[in-house]
This record gives C-alpha cells, sequence and structure tokens, in this order.
C-alpha cells in the first residue's frame, strides 16, 4: 500500500527554521520526483519546491527561493524541506506529492499534509 506520510509541522515564529519530512513506503522511491506543495485558506494548492528523480535537479517557487531547501534521501525513501526564515504568509497546509518520473504523465500521489503555521 502506497503511503506518503508528512511530519515537522507545527507553530514557528517568524525567521525561525523548521523542518518538514515526507516519509514515502509501497514505491520504488528513485523512480519518483517529488514535490512540496501548499495550500493556504481560501487559496490554490500551489507547488512551492520540487526535486527530479535520477536528476536530482531542483525548483523553488520564487517567494520561497533562497528560504526554503528540498532534498532527498533515497536510502530512507525521505523527503524534506527546509524552511528558513518562514513569514506568516508561508502559514498553509504543505503538502506531500510523489509523481513517477518514468513517464510523461506519470502516476501520481499526494499526503494527507501538515499545518505549518508562522507567527509570533
Amino acid at each position: 500500500q502506497l503511503q506518503l506520510v508528512e511530519s515537522g509541522g507545527g507553530l514557528v515564529q517568524p525567521g525561525g527554521s523548521l523542518r518538514l519530512s515526507c516519509a514515502a513506503s509501497g514505491l520504488t522511491f528513485t523512480d519518483y520526483s517529488m514535490s512540496w506543495y501548499r495550500q493556504a485558506p481560501g487559496k490554490e494548492r500551489e507547488l512551492v519546491a520540487t526535486i527530479d528523480a535520477f536528476s536530482y535537479r531542483t525548483n523553488y517557487a520564487d517567494s520561497v527561493k533562497g528560504r526554503f531547501f528540498i532534498w532527498r534521501d533515497d536510502v530512507e525513501s525521505t523527503v524534506y524541506l527546509r524552511m528558513n526564515s518562514p513569514k506568516p504568509q508561508d502559514t498553509a497546509v504543505y503538502h506531500c506529492h510523489a509523481r513517477d518520473a518514468r513517464a510523461i504523465s506519470g502516476a501520481v500521489y499526494w499526503g494527507q499534509g501538515t499545518q505549518v503555521t508562522v507567527s509570533p
């Protein structure tokens, strides 16, 4: 059974730091490009960061460039998101996303999400 389980969310002060984790199971992790998305109340879900399978190339939303960092541990089948200097506008539910990189329209999977609240 495929699962993506996020953890590490919570309350963080502006300027602090937080690390999100997404543990994957039930898939061949190295075949999947991994991403973090977020959705704030009343807003559409948006892409935060991606790390490709095979090439490990990363891509970030302009709003988080230089503050957030994504990396993956293929041995542990886990993808991480380090959130440095978070801002109140980063408050959202953060979702883990996996896409099978072996095909152009590869299967995609979502985690349930973890809440991140940035507040003094």
